[in-house]
């Protein structure tokens, strides 16, 4: 009997100086390809109504976006139980064309930071000038020494996704960094 999908971390929830969560099942497609290839953008606007970033770039709208994250590669995230039909969609679309792509959804995991310090908790993790990451944007980089990528997700709100492996170390991290106390001074 197949088992249902599940989050790396059900429900996790840490409410201090700003609130951490793990964010649920979401589905996650890894396109490796020439990212100017047109084919390349008719295939992701087909499956998530979004064009392909530039550098660094993100899009995302109503559950459904598209990520730069190297110059051959792409992350697009919808709602988890559409990705069969997406990667469908996509193998079709890119017939003929090299490349790679895979459903990572049971790979990683996403947290939001949520709060008006949400900033200050990944200042304390994160090697990134958290400031002047705007809309629109994603880093990767790392969580303490874990890899990970993060974006501004909405006003006062990030997104996190690192490997479902260590999903709970994140967790902890975050919820240690936004625990009170340990205030990060501006200059």
């Amino acid at each position: 009997m197949a088992e249902s999908a599940a989050s790396a971390l059900p429900g996790a929830r840490f409410d201090g100086m700003a609130l951490v969560e793990e964010a649920g099942l979401v589905g996650m497609i890894t396109l490796r390809a020439r990212l100017d290839a047109p084919e390349v953008a008719q295939a992701v606007e087909a499956v998530v109504g979004q064009g392909v970033p530039g550098q660094r770039g993100l899009a995302m709208a109503e559950g459904r976006g598209v990520a730069w994250m190297a110059p051959d590669e792409l992350m697009l995230m919808l709602p988890h139980g559409e990705v069969a039909e997406a990667i469908t969609t996509l193998e079709a679309a890119l017939e003929g064309v090299f490349a790679s792509v895979a459903d990572v959804s049971d790979a990683r995991a996403v947290f939001r930071i949520r709060g008006p310090r949400a900033g200050e908790v990944l200042m304390k993790l994160c090697p990134v000038d958290i400031v002047a990451l705007q809309p629109g944007e994603i880093r990767r980089t790392r969580a303490a020494q874990v890899a990970a990528a993060i974006w501004v997700s909405g006003e006062q709100e990030f997104g996190l996704i690192c490997f479902r492996s260590v999903a709970a170390h994140v967790f902890d991290l975050l919820s240690t960094a936004a625990a009170p106390g340990g205030e990060v001074l501006a200059d």
